[in-house]
Formats: C-alpha cells, sequence, structure tokens
C-alpha cells in the first residue's frame, strides 16, 4: 500500500536527491522533520529519533578518526570528535543541505532565528541520520556521515578545544587570573542580534570578536586572541 505524506512528490524527490537516500519509508522521513511543536497528529516528531541520530553519528565519527589518526591520544579523539558532532558542526551541515525548507514547526518557532533555530536544524540533521539507519541500515548511514563530515574530521582546527576554555585555561597558567568579557556593542534587532564583545587577558592587548549571540562573540574573541599570540595557529 502506498504511503501518504505531507511531504509532495517534488520535495521527495528533492530531499533523496540531498541526502543521497531514497527511503523506503517516506513516513519516517517525515517525522525526522517534524519538530514538537507542528502538533501534527497521528505524526509525532524527530525527539526519538535525533536521541538515536546522536549514537549512530558518534560511533561512525569515532571509528573514522580511529582510522585516521593511528598516533592520536585519546584527548585529542575525544577533542575532535566532541568538534564534529556538536549542534554547531550538525547545524552548518544542515544549512549547506538547505534543509530548512523541508522543517516542519509551529508557528511560534518559524519566525525564531539564531542559536534556537541552529539547534533546530542541528536535531533534524541527527534525526535524519537515524532515518537513514532505520531505513537501510549502518551502512547507509555511514556513508551519508562520511559523505559531508570526512572533510571536517580531517580539519585540524577540529583538533581544538572551546576556545574560552583553551583561554581561560592559558591565562590562568600564565597569569593566575581568568579572562575578563565585556560587552562593547549591541547592534540589530531582537530577532537577529550582532555582539561585539572586548576580551582582557592581564599583560595583553585588548581583543574583540562578534557574533550573533553574547556567547558566540566571547568564543570569536577568545579564538582571536589565542590566534594573535600564537598560542593557537590560524586557521
Amino acid at each position: 500500500m502506498k504511503q501518504k505524506t505531507a511531504l509532495s512528490k517534488p520535495d521527495l524527490k528533492r530531499l533523496s536527491k540531498v541526502l543521497g537516500h531514497t527511503f523506503d519509508n517516506a513516513l519516517r522521513l517525515e517525522r525526522a522533520l517534524t519538530h514538537s511543536s507542528a502538533r501534527i497528529t497521528g505524526q509525532g516528531n524527530y525527539e526519538r529519533l535525533e536521541f538515536l541520530g546522536d549514537r549512530v553519528l558518534g560511533l561512525v565519527i569515532a571509528e573514522v578518526l580511529f582510522q585516521l589518526f593511528p598516533l592520536a591520544k585519546e584527548g585529542e579523539l575525544s577533542v575532535r570528535l566532541n568538534q564534529l558532532v556538536s549542534a554547531e558542526t550538525c547545524a552548518a551541515i544542515a544549512d549547506e543541505l538547505e534543509l530548512h525548507h523541508f522543517i516542519r514547526t509551529g508557528t511560534d518557532i518559524k519566525s525564531l532565528t539564531g542559536k534556537r533555530m541552529a539547534n533546530v536544524r542541528a536535531d533534524v540533521m541527527e534525526s535524519l541520520i537515524a532515518a537513514i539507519y532505520l531505513d537501510a541500515g549502518l551502512e547507509a548511514a555511514r556513508a551519508f556521515v562520511l559523505r559531508h563530515w570526512e572533510t571536517r574530521a580531517r580539519d585540524s582546527a577540529y583538533a581544538r578545544r572551546d576556545a574560552k576554555t583553551e583561554l581561560q585555561e592559558w591565562a590562568h597558567s600564565q597569569t593566575g587570573e581568568a579572562p575578563d568579557y565585556k560587552i562593547v556593542e549591541r547592534e540589530g534587532p531582537d530577532h537577529e542580534p550582532m555582539f561585539t564583545v572586548r576580551v582582557d587577558v592581564k599583560g595583553l592587548a585588548v581583543e574583540t570578536g562578534t557574533g550573533r549571540s553574547r556567547r558566540a562573540a566571547e568564543q570569536d574573541a577568545a579564538t582571536r586572541l589565542l590566534e594573535r599570540e600564537n598560542i593557537w595557529s590560524s586557521s
């Protein structure tokens, strides 16, 4: 019996091309794209799939890193893994695939941008990995992950720790004091702000960073300072 979904035939065709996988179970694909705010009767949402997809992604990435870096210690592998499976990386890949065109949410979510919507896109990315895994097995899921993560897995930038954590530990070891962050400027409308943050480390010139959230701006400022002082090499 042919499955009935809310996704049109053109959308299903586009998604199959984008994902590199044609689903036997189109309803599972639809669920992977449905946020809980959509409240579609009988449809369900992606939360359970997200749970599974997170584990499948972690397994595949761990295997890839284990094979790519045979001399790397557990600590370096863990840093790379955490960066590669992070919400930021998952959301970035979702954006590359333009998945926002297919995600179904309630009206209260549709108008939101920034970090919250990035988290939704990241969740959908993990849900789709689970949907592919359930539809065609681990090899199909692995092939999908490798297409979109392997280049990143080889990138030295993903061996970096969180910039704020790195700077805090370095500053404390050098000066005994933590970095001090202050908002210098906030521009833009409430739904799409842009923050400029200054970071001060005792004995060093100040550095600034920008971002769509205060935390993002702080991370940018910390990264710039680490690179300027040659604590990190420029990415």
